[in-house]
């Protein structure tokens, strides 16, 4: 079932969109559950998202990309969302660890790495840290300078993509003594020596998504990777932070509308009492007030992409918008999809159980949604006191 509302897409749009629906039905749905089960990573299925061009929606055109904007990827994420978070987030966790390269790094850079992305090598961003979630300032990561490289030491932690993408876009402090002012980006490749991984973490959901700790032992880093100069590491953070989060909004839209999907179905098709299910007002109402929220969350959503792709310079406040009440429905309506499925949907043999599951972590990384509330609340007192409302 397909309730999206055109919005104004373009006719790429509408093929991305159409592109991800047939690799959803055909190569997702067959396997999800053993994805979900085994936590295994997705490659096979990464391959044809790499073969139906998906890692070139995000790069522009002059990288070998198709244009790169985020009503994009956006579309893409929710479809393919519909099936499996966990495994679409190897795509979108790729658009996450590039957005530094894109946003932020020198032409040079950008011409050596994002061709690469562009046709299927996954990329990753490293943020967090054991002491560093929320608080983005409390990175303890130090990469020293040394002539012509930088050494990094330490870890990071809960990094999507970790161990399978080749490209990692990595937080350090080049000046412990400035706090967040003394931290930079660099550019940093799996093979480098001194860069091994930790453990993978056995997650609650999106478990086809590989999360592992990055380790950096007297790691060698050539001066050309750093991104944007030293101390600039914060404002590449919150610009990359910004323009992510409608992806993550995008995610939790798809989760939701899929388990929408199911109860639907489920509804019309379960018999109780000599009649379909969906004929009780009851389930009718629940299912009413779960397809509002949907939609309600798709317009906010759609909102924030075109609203970033339009040119506008402080995305923050409807960013943080999207991605808070995007995940919060997602939470919302597969905990009652679970409901309207009853004792089946409590059983690992439905997809329900699994997308309630997906639909927490939404509510938290890159930002939990008490953060977002933050940002949105400081806005609006900003915004006041500047007189724009």
């Amino acid at each position: 079932m397909d309730n999206t509302f055109e919005f104004g897409l373009t006719e790429l749009q509408l093929e991305i969109k159409a592109t991800c629906h047939e690799i959803g039905e055909k190569y997702i749905k067959p396997v999800r559950e053993h994805y979900d089960e085994t936590g295994e990573f997705p490659h096979e299925i990464v391959k044809k998202f790499a073969e139906a061009d998906l890692f070139r929606i995000f790069i522009p055109e002059e990288y070998d990309g198709m244009g790169g904007t985020t009503m994009d990827l956006v579309v893409a994420v929710e479809e393919l969302c519909k099936y499996d978070a966990g495994i679409a987030l190897s795509l979108f966790g790729t658009g996450l660890g590039t957005l530094p390269i894109l946003l932020c790094a020198n032409e040079e850079q950008k011409a050596r790495y994002l061709p690469r992305i562009a046709n299927g090598t996954l990329a990753a961003f490293a943020l967090t840290e054991a002491n560093a979630g929320s608080d983005a300032a409390g990175v303890r990561c130090t990469a020293t300078k040394d002539g012509d490289y930088y050494v990094l030491n330490g870890t990071k932690q809960w990094i999507t993509n970790g161990g399978e993408a080749e490209i990692y876009t990595v937080c350090a402090l080049t000046d412990p003594t400035k706090g967040p002012r003394g931290a930079s980006f660099f550019i940093v490749e799996k093979g480098t020596e001194g860069f091994t991984f930790g453990k993978k973490e056995n997650k609650m959901g999106i478990r086809a998504s590989c999360t592992r700790e990055l380790i950096f032992q007297d790691c060698r880093i050539p001066k050309e990777n750093l991104i944007m100069g030293e101390g600039r590491g914060f404002i590449v953070a919150m610009k990359t932070l910004d323009a992510s989060r409608p992806s993550v909004a995008a995610q939790a839209l798809g989760i939701a509308q899929g388990a929408l999907d199911e109860a639907i179905k489920y509804s019309r098709e379960r018999k109780q009492f000599g009649k379909p299910i969906c004929a009780n007002q009851g389930l009718l109402f629940m299912m009413a007030d779960m397809a509002m929220k949907v939609e309600s969350a798709r317009a906010l959503v759609y909102r924030c992409a075109q609203y970033i792709d339009n040119g506008a310079k402080d995305v923050s406040k409807l960013s943080a918008m999207a991605k808070c009440y995007a995940s919060d429905v997602a939470m919302s309506v597969t905990t009652d999809a679970v409901q309207v499925l009853g004792g089946y949907g409590y059983m690992k043999e439905y997809p329900v159980e699994k997308m309630m599951r997906d639909a927490k972590i939404t509510q938290i990384y890159e930002g939990t949604n008490q953060i977002q509330r933050d940002v949105i609340g400081k806005a609006l007192i900003k915004e006041a006191s500047q007189g724009l409302f």
